[in-house]
């Protein structure tokens, strides 16, 4: 059997094991859960990929290969949870998920499986973005399409490279007058911050998403 007949296999068991959890006679716990139930084990799994990965010794492959396990299984869950919504209602299967991923991959990557060319990293992100916006033409602003329920930094991180990407402003420039110049320093200044609004009763988390949500509304 060759790898990609062996992925194929496994992938088949572990949706077959999903539909017997999930199944009257299965597991009374996997049974009872629903989309909303299941997000919070979603969002954990995510970050515990992010913990094996940035582990203090380097990446913990041992543990990322578990967790991206962990990932997997919500999709599959998910994906087996929204069978049972009737079709006409917006239900789907896995094989629609992975059906609609593998189109996508092709349609964003014409340089691979189509004749277009490209020459860098940036000529493939650019490319990707104006078929993303092809493909959804109903997001018309700049920064339409940015998961309003990002953490903090995250939502920041996106929106001032969109914001960048649109000719909106000049990360460089705002951050200037800064003086840190690597990511010890930065992680050290963010802190600094943090611990600053902390003493003061203020909320960093909430302080940043405020600030980012007001750049984005702005060139709504």
């Amino acid at each position: 059997m060759t790898q990609l007949e062996n992925a194929g296999s496994q992938f088949q068991r572990l949706v077959t094991i999903m539909d017997t959890l999930r199944s009257p006679g299965g597991c009374p716990w996997d049974g009872e859960q629903t989309h909303e139930s299941l997000l919070r084990y979603l969002i954990e799994e995510a970050y515990e990929v992010v913990e094996a990965i940035e582990a203090p010794a380097g990446i913990d492959r041992a543990l990322l290969k578990e967790e991206l396990g962990d990932v997997l299984l919500q999709v599959v869950f998910h994906s087996r949870v929204a069978e049972e919504t009737p079709a006409e209602q917006g239900g789907f299967d896995i094989v629609q998920v992975l059906t609609a991923l593998n189109d996508k991959l092709e349609r964003r990557h014409p340089h691979v499986f189509g004749d277009e060319e490209a020459v860098t990293g940036d000529d493939v992100l650019t490319r990707w973005d104006e078929l993303k916006k092809k493909e959804k033409p109903e997001r018309t602003g700049p920064l339409d399409g940015i998961p309003p329920h990002l953490p903090a930094l995250a939502l920041a991180e996106k929106t001032l490279s969109k914001a960048s990407k649109a000719g909106l402003l000049d990360p460089e420039e705002m951050g200037a007058g800064t003086s840190f110049t690597t990511e010890e320093e930065l992680g050290e200044h963010l802190l600094t911050l943090v611990a600053a609004a902390k003493s003061r009763g203020l909320d960093a988390e909430r302080a940043l998403r405020t600030a980012t949500r007001k750049l984005i509304d702005q060139h709504s």
